[in-house]
């Protein structure tokens, strides 16, 4: 079978499973299956295809139609300027966590930095990449996001420390410049109501928090004010429904300067703030 017949089936298949853009992801899973990036399979589709990669090809796109998402059909997703695994044992990284690292780089460049629910390992890997910080530490209740993590720690190459522990718990009181976490913060029903393209595939652990998906939030805010030093800074992604009612509860546990910062959506989804000087 040519290449043009063979993605061009591909799309139809696609289609049919009523996926977005059928075309361009029959393209994109082309080049991630089979490393073709030269853009020959654009200019030369006619050329024949070997059964070998006509069958990877075929059954990554099976996979697709099933709604197995995009990362992990392929099994990496990009993060800043990462390339990591991705896998049902973690959240996928995504776009919306990116501007999270870089508001902690911008705060904190050096020093010491916990990354809370670290999952696949993206936000303490890009911050040991980018930053200069004397320790990164990741922190997890999984194990099996910390074998991901530890697999994507060994691709990248950067040094971070990857331990087991419900939130802060393992973290050594006082002696962090800064805690950044991604924790779940939806609702049981808006988890209920999630995409099954999310829902059945990603860890429902990293999503869901509670009937008002403010429980990891609000003992975040209240064990990170331990492990943070004086003059630290708390950096969470949350969510743009319930922004104000995060940093409203960031100032009555104690923080100040708090602030929401948006998203490269827009969004508001971002909340910093300090622990004081005089705590």
């Amino acid at each position: 079978m040519s290449r043009g017949r063979l993605i061009a089936e591909a799309a139809a298949t696609l289609t049919n499973a009523e996926l977005g853009a059928a075309r361009q992801e029959a393209m994109r899973l082309w080049r991630e299956v089979t490393g073709d990036l030269s853009g020959a399979y654009l200019l030369e589709s006619g050329a024949p295809v070997s059964p070998h990669c006509a069958a990877a090809y075929t059954e990554a796109i099976r996979r697709r139609a099933a709604g197995e998402p995009f990362a992990h059909v392929t099994g990496y997703a990009g993060f800043r300027h990462l390339t990591l695994r991705s896998d049902r044992r973690a959240l996928i990284p995504r776009p919306e966590t990116e501007g999270l690292v870089e508001l902690v780089l911008a705060r904190v460049p050096a020093g010491r930095v916990a990354d809370v629910g670290t999952g696949s390992g993206c936000i303490a890997l890009s911050l040991a990449t980018e930053g200069s910080y004397d320790a990164v530490v990741g922190v997890d209740c999984s194990t099996d996001a910390l074998n991901l993590a530890a697999e994507n720690r060994a691709l990248s190459g950067a040094r971070v420390a990857l331990v087991r522990g419900d939130l802060c718990q393992p973290l050594r009181g006082g002696s962090f410049d800064a805690v950044v976490s991604n924790p779940p913060y939806l609702t049981a029903g808006e988890y209920a109501a999630l995409d099954p393209a999310v829902r059945e595939w990603e860890p429902r652990g990293a999503l869901e928090a509670g009937d008002d998906g403010l429980d990891a939030i609000a003992r975040l805010l209240d064990v990170g004010m331990a492990v943070v030093r004086p003059g630290g800074w708390l950096a969470l992604e949350v969510d743009c429904a319930r922004a104000a009612v995060c940093a409203s509860r960031a100032g009555a546990s104690g923080w100040t300067d708090v602030a929401i910062h948006q998203d490269l959506f827009g969004r508001e989804r971002y909340l910093l703030a300090r622990r004081s000087d005089f705590l």
